[in-house]
């Protein structure tokens, strides 16, 4: 992908003394108190941040921050969290700036954090006359935000359309390279695994990486709809019956490529969707009409963990089963473990991905870890996301 990248202008002595406008993704988990749950996001905005302050620019940062109404801004909409735990992390304080559309005065070699850009009219129907004015804060536009690349913003595309100069800052830059990396030049087997409750919403990344991959493992409700298609008892299970013609053609797709997915042989069942409901292994043929599969078997997870310790590259989406409650844990966990220890280039993507690497504690031994949730799904699709298509652009011109 051909798009001007940050690190670049700055090795090129071009951002010393200039305006940088910085998209990040600063839309953290607060709590009813304000608090902040869990920083990842903002850990992850930094670099691009030192980068900045580092090269003398003056540096403009905003982010979204929950789903504020455009025109009516509330104290809970507020990035102050964010700007507190922001100081701690650089070391000084960062001003909070409202009300910043029609200016900002910032100086070289110093950061203001602007206030929840949702609250901006005009932010989400990506408004010319609004992005206009963002352009024209900045000699320097910096998209690094991820997570928003999916979404034709005024803080996303808007202003990359009319800034002097639009660049992809380092993580979005990494994002790039590792999807790419990942599905464009894969090091074969390639094996993605693609779990979630249900298969509409992911029916289209199944579909396109059916066209791709080596192996197509499914997990979690999705499961239970190919396990419909294979002819095999779900019992009570969650599924999409309506959507078993799809499936059926998703093995094909597969099938007629030499290629698989693999049908779980045995399942972790219970009579009821709870914690502590009694765990039963049982071969997939002896589901009862009563059980629901909240699992993957050991022994078809012994399998799965073979195929991925073989694999050369490894996509993940989903956890296999419902691995918040420890009885039906096993299966996301030997899957998670496997990952870990496989030699192949790994990335994976989606808030319950993230939550399952990070009860294991296997974020280090992840090749990459993706802060996008719809933006890595639709790349995954191989949609072309707007804010990459503007950057592309932009470097063209």
């Amino acid at each position: 992908m051909n798009i001007l990248r940050f690190e670049d202008l700055i090795a090129q002595g071009r951002v010393a003394g200039r305006r940088v406008f910085i998209r990040a993704d600063l839309n953290v988990p607060l709590e009813e108190s304000g608090q902040i749950t869990e920083d990842t996001r903002i850990r992850a905005s930094m670099p691009c941040i030192q980068m900045a302050l580092k090269a003398g620019a003056a540096v403009m940062v905003t982010s979204h921050l929950g789903r504020p109404t455009e025109g009516e801004f509330k104290p809970a909409d507020s990035l102050a969290p964010v700007a507190q735990r922001m100081s701690e992390l650089l070391g000084f304080d960062v001003p909070l700036i409202a009300n910043w559309v029609d200016g900002v005065n910032v100086t070289a070699g110093h950061f203001v954090l602007l206030e929840n850009c949702r609250v901006n009219r005009g932010e989400k129907k990506n408004d010319a006359a609004l992005a206009r004015k963002l352009a024209a804060l900045c000699d320097i536009f910096v998209h690094d935000a991820f997570g928003t690349a999916h979404r034709a913003e005024a803080s996303t595309y808007g202003i990359a359309q009319y800034a002097a100069i639009a660049c992809a800052g380092p993580l979005l830059a990494a994002e790039i390279d590792a999807i790419t990396k990942a599905l464009a030049n894969p090091k074969r087997p390639l094996v993605a695994i693609v779990a979630g409750s249900k298969v509409s919403t992911k029916l289209s990344i199944l579909q396109s990486l059916a066209a791709n991959v080596d192996q197509l493992i499914v997990g979690g409700g999705i499961a239970n709809t190919f396990l419909l298609a294979a002819g095999l008892p779900i019992g009570n299970s969650l599924v999409e019956a309506g959507l078993v013609g799809e499936a059926k053609a998703v093995i094909e797709a597969m099938r007629a490529r030499g290629a698989a997915v693999p049908i779980p042989t045995d399942v972790v069942t219970a009579k009821a969707f709870k914690a502590d409901a009694v765990a039963t292994v049982k071969a997939v043929a002896d589901v009862a009409a009563d059980d629901l599969i909240l699992d993957i078997g050991p022994q078809t997870a012994k399998r799965l963990a073979d195929q991925l310790l073989a694999a050369g590259t490894i996509v993940w989406n989903g956890p296999v089963g419902v691995f918040e409650f420890d009885a039906f844990a096993h299966g996301t966990e030997t899957i998670a473990r496997a990952i870990a220890a496989s030699s192949a280039f790994s990335i994976a993507g989606g808030g319950d991905t993230l939550a399952a690497i990070a009860k294991y504690d296997i974020g280090k031994d992840v090749g990459y870890i993706s802060t996008g949730g719809g933006a890595f799904l639709e790349m995954l699709e191989g949609k072309t996301l707007p804010a990459l298509e503007i950057l592309e652009r932009r470097a063209a011109d």
